[in-house]
């Protein structure tokens, strides 16, 4: 216990009889609405105790519920991802299904634009990786009834011809090779010409005269002697002319889309120029006496 000295003992019991009074005069005066002076000390030393108790609780009350509900939201926000994320998925199927049905209402749109003409139907699966080769492969081959030669079209225009025909598939020339030619005309002029590929996205219509007016924008058909391709077909648009030695270098965007090649047609049959027309060696052989 702590030892108060001699000298000091007289001041420690008058501050302890003082002490003593006023905790007695506390408890015995009363302030308003009859509440003891020595409650209301009470009060006023304890408060900011509870009050920093409790803003302690609250504090840690509302740290443990913001963990959970962060916890909540977090579970929720990766629900929510996955969904969007097949959301997205299925619509970019339907977006490829729907663009699949334009493509194919084109082609039976074209194909009941032109009923003479025998087609199937066939769709691309590859294509070749080599250099400027503009090749690509068909799901149709010999069992469909597929030859070398046939004329292979989309909703567009002329895209190619059959190089090579196997079982179940077909190698496609298609018109910007450099290897391809297509007998063709202008549209307004009426002017013969040869389209030839030449590996690069634009063709080139060839033999057409230096004085011979052909304007950007002009439609270019396939003119039919060819013995492939049907005549009058859209081939391409002219994009530039320029003066040559001794013809004209003039530029052509090919009417089909060879880079979006997805589903073609290919005419089994031959063009109808071609039925129609007869050789005169062969009509007269025909009409002559036995």
């Amino acid at each position: 216990m702590l030892a108060i000295p001699t000298r000091h003992r007289p001041l420690a019991l008058l501050a302890g009889v003082i002490a003593a009074q006023i905790l007695l005069l506390a408890v015995q005066i009363k302030r308003e609405r009859d509440v003891r002076l020595i409650r209301i000390w009470a009060v006023a030393l304890v408060t900011p105790l509870q009050q920093a108790g409790a803003a302690v609780t609250d504090s840690l009350s509302r740290t443990w519920r913001n963990y959970f509900d962060l916890r909540d939201a977090r579970r929720e926000n990766e629900s929510l991802r996955q969904e969007l994320t097949g959301l997205k998925l299925r619509v970019n199927t339907l977006e490829s299904r729907a663009a699949e049905a334009l493509r194919l209402g084109a082609l039976l749109g074209f194909r009941e634009a032109h009923p003479e003409l025998q087609v199937v139907a066939a769709r691309v699966i590859s294509a070749s990786p080599v250099g400027s080769t503009r090749t690509v492969y068909v799901n149709r081959g010999s069992a469909d009834g597929l030859e070398k030669n046939m004329a292979v079209l989309t909703a567009d225009g002329v895209a190619g011809k059959i190089l090579e025909v196997y079982p179940r598939t077909a190698q496609v020339l298609l018109v910007t090779d450099r290897e391809s030619g297509v007998g063709a005309l202008l549209e307004d002029t009426r002017t013969l010409g040869v389209v030839r590929g030449t590996g690069e996205p634009l063709a080139q219509l060839h033999y057409v005269v230096n004085e011979e007016k052909v304007r950007p924008g002009e439609r270019i058909l396939t003119s039919g002697q060819d013995r492939i391709y049907p005549k009058d077909l859209p081939l391409g648009t002219v994009t530039s002319t320029q003066p040559g030695n001794p013809f004209q270098v003039i530029y052509v965007r090919p009417a089909a889309r060879i880079d979006r090649l997805e589903e073609v047609l290919i005419l089994l049959s031959a063009p109808p120029a071609e039925l129609s027309e007869e050789k005169p060696a062969a009509r007269t052989a025909r009409n002559s006496p036995r």
